[in-house]
């Protein structure tokens, strides 16, 4: 699975939202937000950049080319 998926779910849920008000606040449906954190669709550059906003992480964080301490990865199969 994409680091990705994993990391909109945690950073969701770390910020105590469902789908649903995530989808809300950053103007997407919860079946969008569902999509990205079960690795059916990918956000598209506009939702990384909501996400990351929202959350107060960087967009490289989100997709997996940073790790927790903000150091690029060299990991290709997560991304």
């Amino acid at each position: 699975m994409k680091v990705y998926c994993s990391r909109i779910k945690s950073l969701r849920k770390k910020a105590g939202l469902t789908q649903k008000q995530l989808g809300t606040i950053i103007g997407y449906s919860h079946t969008a937000v569902s999509d990205w954190e079960n690795g059916l669709k990918q956000p598209g550059a506009d939702a990384i950049i909501l996400l990351a906003k929202t959350f107060g992480e960087s967009a490289d964080y989100i997709l997996g080319l940073e790790d927790e301490d903000g150091h690029k990865t060299t990991d290709r199969e997560n991304i």
